[in-house]
């Protein structure tokens, strides 16, 4: 498959880079400083632009069988996922391309959750005192909700450096018990998701299990 990464050049970017290359498809990279691809620009098409920008997206968009969002929050931009959501689901929609796999955060709240009691005390926590980085995620969901695309949202906890453990645990709506992930182990389950057209507008939770 011809798949769209946006924010390939961070932390979860590049496994999740590394991994879809891995298992034979073509992988699209926009980039604002194409530099911080490193080696493996050599390995990837790379599309210098932003992921807030309608004209940089339908040039990105167009022929790709999926576009997937590994951004990161950033202080400096509160409302990049939802300002990317809004312009991607435009794009994604103009260029007829449907499948759409990102990574969220498990403080936020969908329908039908069946979160523990720790986990809706650390929900309600972040909902109350977090900043207007960490409040983006949530109207980022509501954009794809709303849209005819077939989305998937991946929430997950804290996210720690490591290798693979292959030891990948996820529910549709019931919290996780582990409380971390580890990224390369994130994004084996992104990939998986891609392959196997699992979680289809859904927010699964996802961690690296114990």
């Amino acid at each position: 498959m011809r798949i769209v990464v946006l924010g390939a050049t961070g932390r979860t970017g590049r496994p999740l880079v590394e991994e879809l290359l891995r298992r034979g498809h073509t992988v699209v990279a926009l980039v604002r400083d194409p530099v911080r691809l490193g080696d493996v620009a050599q390995r990837v098409d790379v599309v210098r632009g932003d992921s807030r920008s309608a004209a940089d997206l339908d040039r990105l968009v167009t022929g790709a069988d999926a576009v997937v969002s590994a951004l990161g929050p950033t202080v400096k931009e509160a409302s990049l996922h939802t300002d990317t959501a809004t312009a991607l689901v435009g794009a994604m929609q103009r260029a007829g391309v449907r499948r759409f796999v990102g990574v969220s955060g498990a403080g936020i709240d969908v329908p039908g959750d069946q979160k523990s009691l720790s986990a809706r005390m650390i929900s309600k926590a972040i909902q109350t005192f977090a900043g207007d980085v960490i409040k983006d995620k949530p109207a980022e969901y509501e954009v794809y909700a709303a849209s005819n695309l077939d989305w998937t949202l991946v929430r997950t906890p804290r996210l720690v450096d490591g290798a693979a453990t292959g030891r990948l645990e996820h529910f549709a709506h019931r919290s996780t018990r582990s409380t971390q992930v580890v990224r390369a182990d994130l994004a084996a389950f992104v990939a998986d998701v891609i392959d196997q057209g699992s979680y289809v507008r859904q927010a699964p939770f996802f961690a690296t299990a114990k």
